[in-house]
């Protein structure tokens, strides 16, 4: 199977999909994109913008996988940091949403955007709720329980743990964060089986 992964981070989604297919993963972040290679030598990576990506090449994929940046929709950014720490209001970026029209109404494989629950109503319906995400696909997701993650407190040694990546040997300005960024493993796992099941 031809699967294209979005925004790809240092592949916390993609971790437990094995080497069976073919997979192309675009990452804005040229270091971060190094490090998914590093981990996933036998993926293509793209560095470059994902949203150009996926108008550009939609249609050679059977598989896509998108998880836009959340911060701008996040909860907890809005709730605590805005309203209580006096950190700086941000548009909420509607391209997530942009993203999912897109792909309901052009792509004719399976789909599936994952992002956090966010402070407001969705503008689109989810899915699935699935812990602390939403997803948005054109295939049924099974429900399911995950361990609970505490990402306000938590720290390097227990994210490294979490989703099995170490990032001792590179220079990143912010590693809790990029781990933090990560989806579950198990639950990109999860998520992923629902498309290969269906």
């Amino acid at each position: 199977m031809k699967i294209l992964n979005l925004f790809a981070g240092i592949g916390g989604n993609r971790k437990l999909w094995g080497d069976d297919h073919e997979i192309t993963a675009v990452e804005y972040n040229p270091i971060i994109a190094e490090i998914y290679k590093d981990h996933f030598p036998k993926d293509k990576v793209i560095v470059g913008d994902a949203h150009e990506y996926l108008e550009e090449h939609f249609a050679e994929f059977d598989y896509i996988w998108s998880s836009p940046p959340c911060q701008s929709h996040s909860n907890m950014r809005q709730n605590l940091r805005v309203r209580y720490s006096g950190s700086k209001p941000m548009y909420a970026d509607m391209r997530l949403y942009a993203e999912i029209l897109f792909l309901q109404y052009n792509f004719k494989g399976k789909w599936a955007v994952e992002n956090v629950i966010p402070y407001y109503q969705p503008l689109v319906k989810p899915t699935i709720k699935l812990q602390r995400h939403f997803v948005w696909s054109n295939y049924e997701i099974a429900e399911r329980t995950f361990p609970k993650e505490v990402l306000r407190d938590i720290q390097i040694p227990q994210l490294s743990a979490m989703h099995g990546f170490n990032l001792d040997g590179y220079k990143l300005p912010n590693k809790r964060q990029v781990l933090r960024n990560c989806v579950y493993p198990e639950l990109g796992l999860h998520i992923f089986k629902g498309a290969l099941d269906g």
